[in-house]
């Protein structure tokens, strides 16, 4: 299918907005060219409650959370990754409940970083969490009228998860798969080869709706997640044509794929050209002097 990004989304900043069945969403005010209109916080359940993905250490944020909390209790947090704009509200919010918190697991790279090299994500990363809880991947947590089961995800995050509501057909999808936009996976926090596996492991599930971390929801999953699939092939094609036509520097490969791209996004896209260079590179189809690199030279293989 031809994939198509719904970007009509209302934030509805200072309230909580019905979802599903027993699922509020309640919008954070960060929006920026990576985060849409804002961090997508979820709170499931009717008495006792489940919070997943916190969202950013904003008191604004906090104070509507525990509005729309209200007198409930809160016995479950559950955390899909530790971007800053995702998990860092995480302990604030169960000084207020009292409720555990889990997530698969601190922050981590996809890869150690190579000799010389800097990670330039380290601003995003809350090396502070550390869950109560590690989720290992098909974990179900049982709550007040409400099961929560851990889908681990790597790709965007090496620690990366998404939660199936079960018996819903509800997935929480986290940065993962958004309605509004392709995911950003940039080395070394992301891997391409992690995403894609990750990608068609949700495609083989029979979610009918998934609320992801920014944006609207996806309402037919399987047939966007296609889309998704094919648009990351087709970037792909794209590299290995610019490559195969002269391109040698993930630079030159930007300027002219991402032509037609806000410009304050050039930085993220030589990233997730990188990405594809490592996995195209690990694949045997490019070669590299050494491994892989944001400033490295890059030459087809014939």
């Amino acid at each position: 299918m031809a994939l198509k990004f719904d970007t009509s989304f209302d934030p509805s900043y200072g309230r909580g907005v019905t979802v599903a069945p027993d699922v509020l969403r309640v919008t954070a005010p960060n929006p920026s060219p990576f985060t849409f209109h804002g961090t997508n916080s979820y709170i499931v359940g009717r008495k006792t409650l489940a919070v997943i993905d916190p969202g950013p250490d904003d008191d604004a944020h906090l104070k509507t959370l525990l509005e729309m909390i209200a007198d409930r209790p809160v016995s479950h947090i559950f955390v899909s990754h530790t971007h800053r704009d995702h998990s860092p509200l995480a302990a604030r919010l169960k000084q207020h409940t009292g409720a555990i918190v889990l997530a698969e697991g601190p922050h981590r790279p996809a890869r150690p970083l190579r000799i010389g090299e800097v990670n330039p994500l380290d601003a995003s990363a809350d090396t502070a969490f550390n869950p109560d809880v590690a989720l290992a991947d098909d974990t179900v947590v049982n709550g007040d009228g409400w099961a929560i089961r851990t889908v681990l995800t790597p790709g965007h995050a090496a620690n990366h998860a998404a939660f199936a509501l079960e018996g819903t057909g509800v997935l929480f999808s986290a940065d993962h798969v958004m309605a509004w936009s392709t995911s950003i996976v940039a080395p070394p926090d992301g891997a391409m080869a992690d995403y894609m596996i990750s990608l068609d492991r949700l495609i083989e599930r029979d979610d009918h709706l998934l609320l992801p971390g920014h944006g609207g929801a996806v309402t037919a999953p399987r047939s966007f997640m296609r889309g998704l699939k094919s648009h990351r092939k087709m970037r792909e094609r794209a590299i290995l044509e610019r490559i195969r036509s002269g391109d040698r520097t993930t630079k030159d490969m930007v300027k002219a794929i991402y032509r037609d791209t806000d410009p304050r996004l050039h930085g993220a896209a030589g990233l997730s050209v990188l990405a594809h260079l490592e996995d195209l590179v690990a694949r045997g189809l490019v070669s590299t002097d050494g491994d892989p690199a944001i400033d490295g030279i890059f030459a087809p293989i014939a």
